[in-house]
């Protein structure tokens, strides 16, 4: 009996010395994310007129879930909040930023070249959660980025059949469009929509979700989940419909964020801490919230309309 008890006190001893293990592998795991990371430009690709994308290896944002997000110092300019790209020759270690050229800070990201040094530290905030059976990506712009990430954690971890609608205003900006048709598999389907219908199907994105939910309602077929990112009035447009499909949503919202975790408030949207309780968040939750779809925040935290 005394042996017995010996042995199970040395088993409890060895499963609480794991226990303090991984929570100090945890910790020191978070302090490194917390800390501001230099890392080399090695490759800056054109992606469109206005559109570049900067590759870089990191590694944890390489391990990032898709909807997180960088906070990311461009030296002697700003820090500012980006999606993570994923790496185009899908190395590990390797990551990506994907910049519009657009106010200065985003101008002078965009502006790196190889050899640049930018800071970056994250990743930060709440990730999609991925679903199977029928799935829809809905994406507009540089809102494409997590959505392609998305997309290959769908594929990969629950076979998910993905229909990804990708909307641009014109040939010239339409971006990503081989990558995605690699990463939705041979079930998948890519629907590329323009503004001015220079390119693939004329109308917004919201108007092809529009006619493929209703395709989807006439062969009695089920929507599982839609997922989305982009411009906020086209946001608002998807999740409204899904409402109305009664179609759970998630989208990757975007506001102004100065510290990323959660202490300076300038992300707030209602009563949501953006950086802490999104960016992605659930159509209910964020059509609750009488801000969305009508005002942002500036820097100063003055409400603007949309």
């Amino acid at each position: 009996m005394h042996i017995g008890t010996d042995a199970h006190n040395d088993a409890n001893m060895d499963m609480n010395m794991d226990r303090d293990i991984d929570m100090d592998i945890e910790m020191d795991m978070n302090r490194d994310r917390d800390r501001m990371r230099l890392v080399r430009v090695e490759e800056v690709r054109d992606e469109s007129p206005t559109v570049r994308t900067l590759i870089f290896r990191d590694e944890h944002a390489y391990r990032a879930r898709a909807g997180q997000f960088l906070m990311v110092w461009i030296p002697r300019v700003d820090e500012i909040p980006m999606s993570i790209m994923l790496d185009p020759y899908d190395r590990e270690g390797y990551a990506a930023l994907t910049v519009r050229r657009h106010g200065y800070s985003s101008t002078t990201l965009y502006n790196m070249h190889e050899g640049s040094t930018i800071g970056v530290r994250g990743p930060y905030g709440r990730a999609f959660t991925v679903s199977n059976g029928n799935v829809v990506l809905v994406g507009g712009g540089t809102g494409l980025v997590p959505l392609l990430r998305l997309c290959k954690m769908l594929y990969n971890s629950t076979g998910a059949k993905v229909t990804f609608i990708m909307g641009s205003r014109s040939r010239d900006e339409v971006i990503f469009e081989g990558l995605a048709r690699g990463l939705v598999g041979s079930d998948g389907n890519v629907i590329v929509c323009t503004d001015d219908g220079s390119y693939g199907l004329k109308g917004y994105a919201s108007d092809i979700l529009k006619a493929l939910l209703e395709d989807y309602r006439s062969r009695e077929e089920r929507v599982d989940m839609i997922y989305t990112c982009g411009p906020e009035a086209m946001m608002f447009k998807v999740l409204k419909m899904a409402d109305e499909y009664g179609i759970e949503a998630q989208a990757s919202l975007e506001r102004i964020m100065k510290c990323g975790i959660g202490l300076c408030s300038s992300c707030c949207m209602g009563r949501y801490i953006l950086c802490k309780d999104g960016p992605v968040m659930s159509a209910r939750d964020i059509l609750a919230c009488d801000e969305f779809g009508v005002y942002v925040r500036d820097k100063s935290g003055r409400l603007l309309r949309v």
